[in-house]
């Protein structure tokens, strides 16, 4: 995982697809983007914008993906999103179709992300997002980019 802002341009390691995401990021007002799919490059690159309430800990999911990485880049409000590796985790069965890898376990570590960050999360790091931060539930619009793994 990858924890940064998006001011800072030291992208040169970074992937390609991660470089293009947060290029997008910059260059584009996401908040004003309506909820839901928007493709950037086809399958590769595209970001999805959502807006939820953050919630505690026990009401929301652990997940994980194998074809994308994930870009979570928040445009409104703080959110808390608690994190492990899988090798920690009892991770069950993998849905293809959604690209989605559920889980059980505890948290390793949490961050809080606010406007302006970015958390870069790899096939190997298990993410709980929506935690309300210090337990207030808050209403936050983020952008969320999929990014290809090259196979």
């Amino acid at each position: 995982m990858i924890f940064g802002q998006i001011k800072h341009k030291n992208d040169e390691t970074l992937s390609q697809g991660v470089r293009a995401a947060l290029d997008f990021a910059r260059t584009h007002d996401l908040a004003a983007f309506e909820l839901g799919k928007h493709e950037i490059d086809g399958d590769d690159l595209f970001v999805n914008v959502v807006e939820y309430e953050t919630t505690s800990p026990q009401d929301r999911f652990w997940e994980a993906h194998r074809d994308y990485l994930d870009v979570h880049v928040p445009l409104r409000g703080d959110e808390q999103i608690d994190l492990n590796f899988l090798t920690n985790m009892a991770v069950k069965d993998y849905e293809k179709a959604a690209d989605f890898v559920s889980m059980d376990g505890g948290k390793n570590a949490s961050i809080v992300m606010a406007p302006g960050d970015f958390l870069v999360c790899d096939p190997q790091d298990a993410h709980r997002t929506a935690v309300a931060v210090d337990g207030k539930p808050e209403r936050i619009k983020k952008a969320i980019f999929k990014v290809k793994i090259e196979q």
